[in-house]
């Protein structure tokens, strides 16, 4: 039986019919793969929920709007990522966050996270503000910039803790992104979909160059999906060498891995 109705009373946040069917269907599928959410963030993801299809009906966030595909394929998904042992109470930048996944389901789950979320699109971050101030969620910064240059910049490289990113590039790609961040002994975790080993194995050199190494390659299924998805966790184990990240726009075109294969 689900908590939520019991949840809503006049002083909680309204939101609509719709939110609230997307926050039981969270609360069942989160009980099926383990995580246990409280009232307070039920009601939070509905609101999420409705800032989300709200603004997308004149900004571009995302092509899945339906309860359903929201709580799965957005929420539950983002969730999949989060691993205690390395997050809780950490500095943690989402890099190319789009509508603020994983980031803000993360942050939501774990409020001691000191949370950092970067896109190259000011209009996005916009709406990422309104959304967490609506959210009432604490410790989480916006910074507007490609992440090449991000990992260039004095207040950022080298400065979080984990770095974490559900972006469409490939591995070797979102390393050079990533791992520029992260202060050595941190991590950089990727949400990647099917062709992961494939991306794992065309990335290993980029990974090495960019002084990091797989921990963790874990394989996870969204409810009621068999699309062999999978969490790839890299520690880094020394710094990135002063020349990566490259200039805006050669990561993407000229992956690193495929220049230097014989490195």
């Amino acid at each position: 039986m689900s908590l939520l109705p019991d949840t809503l009373t006049a002083n909680d946040n309204a939101f609509s019919e719709e939110a609230g069917q997307c926050a039981v269907i969270l609360e069942k599928q989160c009980a099926f793969a383990g995580i246990s959410l409280n009232r307070k963030q039920l009601r939070q993801f509905g609101v999420y929920f409705d800032l989300l299809t709200e603004t997308n009906k004149v900004m571009n966030l995302t092509a899945l709007t339906s309860p359903q595909d929201v709580a799965v394929k957005h929420f539950i998904d983002s969730l999949l990522c989060y691993d205690e042992t390395i997050m809780k109470g950490k500095k943690l930048i989402d890099v190319g966050t789009g509508a603020g996944f994983p980031g803000i389901p993360l942050k939501i789950y774990d409020p001691s996270l000191q949370l950092i979320l970067l896109d190259s699109l000011e209009k996005r971050l916009k709406f990422l503000q309104t959304a967490v101030r609506e959210l009432q969620l604490a410790e989480v910064g916006f910074v507007h910039m490609r992440a090449e240059d991000a990992g260039r910049h004095k207040t950022l490289r080298g400065q979080a803790d984990v770095a974490v990113s559900r972006a469409v590039a490939r591995l070797s790609v979102l390393a050079e992104y990533c791992l520029p961040l992260v202060k050595k002994g941190g991590f950089f975790v990727a949400l990647k979909g099917s062709k992961y080993k494939e991306e794992i194995a065309e990335a290993e050199n980029a990974v090495r160059i960019l002084g990091g190494s797989v921990t963790s390659v874990k394989e996870v299924e969204l409810p009621g999906l068999d699309d062999g998805r999978a969490v790839i966790v890299i520690r880094k184990t020394k710094d990135t060498p002063s020349a990566y990240p490259r200039k805006a726009g050669l990561p993407g075109k000229s992956p690193l891995g495929s220049i230097y294969k014989e490195h």
